[in-house]
Parts: structure tokens; sequence; C-alpha cells
């Protein structure tokens, strides 16, 4: 990249620097870090003139706002090759890895994304005024044009691709009717619309934002959706909703908020971006070969399903169709990891259960301290699971108060397990026969698991050769 070189030294004065060309992301832009004598700036190759240009333009105009953006410092003639502040390599995506591979966010980690989202509402208001959006590329704002191009690259770079057969006019019907709700609202602010955790540098614990140029006119939605659905980053539902918060009261700054209306909206947005980068994955993964964008498909299937768990009335056929896609046996992998909570009740003369996942079991309750019915006859013939023997424990009451102290540990176990995308938890209950307590212990806590967590649960009373399976709501 000898044109990067030769600006480098125009504008510094030092001659032969070092080039190290950097990852590349979805586009065709091309990164490189030029060093020499303590001074390191980023060169940048952009292949499109219109898409440089548009960068150039915005990255001036926000640093004239106090917006973290890197400072843009030369661009040559042609605009085809520019300079900017090198921000360093902390990625906001590589920051929270612990997160997004665990599920399980931590403070720092937290802090991070609070602070990001909180600056967003900041980039959308403040970076749009007296911004000439004339000069965002490929459109200055977003329309139902912008809208039908990405439905489109969903439907000819994904959708097709799966071999799926559909109607396409009852598909066009429904994009046609979701074009129509994403445009309800019109808005003066600025839609970064590639805001994710990979476009966001972390330079001394500030956020700051770079590849914003395909930004436009559009409405704040769509940027919190493509931050918070963005499909690696493996958010919980409980941290999205937290952040959904954080950045309505920032954006109560510029704006009165109805936090339903502002929740039923995003939901619509988070639909749409959702299609989109499917179209994105399909076309940059199976048509150029590029691995990264393959391996998000998993993931950004996850997000559809979630999203379909309530439906979309508004768009029946697109709902249907969806579902089916998601089904196909070609994406029976990527379903998300679910767990499965295996309850036993078993005798203790008979050793403990072995935990068949091979994660080593898990709680083991002694319930043999608990007053046993087993010592009168007339209960030699019913289990924990008859009328006579239940009624005897709960009267007594002291399983009662024994299943009070279990259900809250459980309660954070599944949680957490959950949080964690792991899939097994195993949990028994053991007394002298395996008949009475355990039996009565077992099942509640499988009901209880069942019914507050909708998980898959298995129970099985080894002894009485019973299982029974509660399928996941």
């Amino acid at each position: 990249m000898q044109q990067l070189i030769t600006l480098f030294t125009q504008h510094t004065g030092k001659v032969n620097p070092s080039l190290e060309a950097l990852p590349s992301s979805g586009s065709n832009r091309k990164y490189y870090r030029i060093q020499q004598d303590g001074i390191s700036l980023i060169g940048v190759h952009g292949e499109s003139r219109d898409e440089n240009r548009a960068f150039i333009h915005l990255a001036k105009h926000f640093r004239a706002q106090h917006l973290n953006v890197p400072e843009l410092v030369a661009v040559s003639g042609d605009e085809m090759f520019y300079l900017q502040e090198d921000l360093g390599d902390s990625h906001l995506f590589d920051l929270i890895k612990g997160g997004r591979t665990t599920g399980v966010f931590d403070h720092e980690e937290k802090e991070l994304l609070h602070k990001t989202i909180t600056l967003l509402a900041d980039f959308q208001y403040r970076g749009a005024e007296n911004l000439n959006f004339n000069v965002c590329y490929p459109l200055p704002e977003f329309n139902r044009r912008s809208v039908m191009w990405d439905l489109n690259y969903f439907k000819y770079s994904f959708l097709k691709t799966t071999g799926l057969d559909f109607r396409e006019d009852l598909l066009e019907n429904d994009f046609e009717k979701l074009a129509d709700n994403l445009l309800k609202e019109q808005t003066d602010t600025f839609m970064y619309r590639d805001f994710q955790s990979r476009n966001v540098m972390v330079v001394q614990g500030e956020p700051y934002y770079i590849d914003f140029q395909g930004g436009r006119k559009g409405p704040v939605y769509y940027d919190v959706a493509s931050f918070l659905w963005q499909a690696k980053a493996n958010f919980p539902s409980g941290l999205r909703d937290e952040l959904i918060e954080t950045y309505i009261v920032s954006l109560q700054k510029y704006q009165s908020v109805d936090a339903h209306h502002f929740r039923s909206r995003l939901r619509q947005f988070v639909f749409f971006r959702t299609l989109q980068v499917l179209g994105a994955y399909g076309f940059r993964g199976y048509f150029e070969k590029k691995p990264h964008f393959i391996q998000s498909i998993p993931f950004a299937l996850d997000n559809l399903r979630e999203l379909l768990q309530d439906d979309f009335c508004e768009y029946p056929y697109l709902c249907k169709l969806l579902r089916e896609m998601t089904e196909l046996k070609q994406f029976a992998d990527s379903r998300k990891r679910e767990l499965e909570v295996r309850v036993y009740s078993f005798a203790y003369k008979k050793g403990i259960p072995n935990d068949l996942s091979g994660n080593g079991g898990g709680y083991v309750f002694d319930c043999r301290a608990i007053n046993n019915p087993g010592k009168y006859e007339r209960y030699n013939n019913v289990t924990g699971l008859d009328e006579p023997v239940i009624k005897f424990l709960e009267e007594d009451g002291e399983i009662t108060t024994f299943l009070e102290s279990i259900y809250p540990l459980v309660d954070r176990h599944v949680t957490r397990y959950i949080e964690r995308n792991f899939t097994n938890l195993m949990i028994s209950f053991g007394c002298t026969g395996g008949q009475h307590r355990s039996v009565y212990a077992a099942q509640h806590v499988a009901e209880h698991i069942s019914k507050k967590f909708g998980v898959k649960v298995s129970l099985i009373h080894r002894e009485q050769n019973i299982e029974q399976e509660f399928r996941k709501r």
C-alpha cells in the first residue's frame, strides 16, 4: 500500500514506516497499522469513493460534535485512502468475551455495556445536529427502498439458499406490511445501522465508535436492536432488559419516552434486523465463503426462534415460513443448547444414581431424617405418589419444611445453568427404601422446576421403575 505510506510520510514527515495489515471485517475496506518513531496511525483503503466520502464527512462532523470517534488526520486527493487515529486493539466484543462465552457477564463487562448504550443516544441526537444527510451512502435516510433492499437481501441470500418452497407473492405482502410498520415514525436522528460490539473500541475505559459509514437518518430503535441482538453477543434477556432501561434514561434527555411503546416498537426492529443479518450472513458466508459469517448463523437463528415464540400476528405467512425454515434439518445443530434437569428418587441401600450425562452428579438430598411412613405396615404397598402417604407426610409437616429450604437453592442453580447455557443438571433425593419420602420430594421438586422455568425435566423414581417427562414449554 504505497499510497498509504506516502500519505503517512506527507502527514508526519517520517519515512520508511512499518505497515501491518489488520484483520478485515465484512466490508471490502482494508486496514493497516502504520508506525514509525513512536507515531502510529491506521491507514484505510476503501474501494468505493462514495462510501469513503461518507465516512470522511461523518467523521469530521462527529468530532466537531465532540463525539467519541477516531480523528481523521489525512485524506488522499482521490479520497480512496485516508489515515485516522489509532485507537488500539481493544474491541468491546473481545472485552466481553467472558460473558459471551458463559452467558454470565461480570461487573466490569456490564459497566462497559451500560456506558456504551448510554452514549448511543448522544450519538444519535448530537450526531444528527446540523448534519447534511445527503452525504450518507448509499441512501440519505431509512426509507421504504432501504427496508425492501434488506428484506430481499434476506429472501435471496438466505431464504432461497435453504431450498424451502414458498409463495413469493404472499411473502411480499407481509414484507410490505412490515415496511409500513417500520416507517410509521419519522425522526431526524442519526441511525448508525451497524451498531454492534465489534464496532466499538474501548480506550482508557471509554467507548469509541468506528465503521459508521453506512449510517443515515433513521429511527433510534434500529441501533438498539442491532446492539442488543447482535448474534454472537449472547446477551441474556435480563441483561438486555437492564440495557434497554439504561438507554431509555439516556434517550429521555432528548425526547419524552413511553417505555411500553418503546419496547413494542423495538420488537418490530429486532425482527427486521434479525432477517437483515441473516441475509448478510448468507451472502458473506455462503457466497463469499467467509467462515466468520457462517459461524454466526446459528446464533441469529436462535434469536429468530426466540422472537417467534410470541407471534407477529401482522405477518402470518412470513411467520409461518420462518418457523418452517428454522425447523429444517440443516439447521438442527443450530439450536441453542437447552437445559435438561433430571430428578431422581432412590434407596440409599442400593447406591446413589449414576449421572448418565458424564458431569459427575449434582445435588443429593438425604430424606432419612424426615418422619418415615414406611415404619407403619399400612403404608407398605403405597408410595409417595399415593394419597395416604401424601396426607401422612404433609400433616406431619417435616417434609414441607424440608422442601421449603430446598426450592430457593434449586431455583438459583437452575437460573445460573440457564444463563450459562449448561445442558444437564441432576438432583437426587434418597431415603431408606426409595419408596415414600424420596418419591414425594422428587415429584414435588420436578413439578416445581417445570412450572417455574418451563425447561425439560426428566423424573425417575428408580426403585419404583417409574419415569415421567415434563416437556419444555
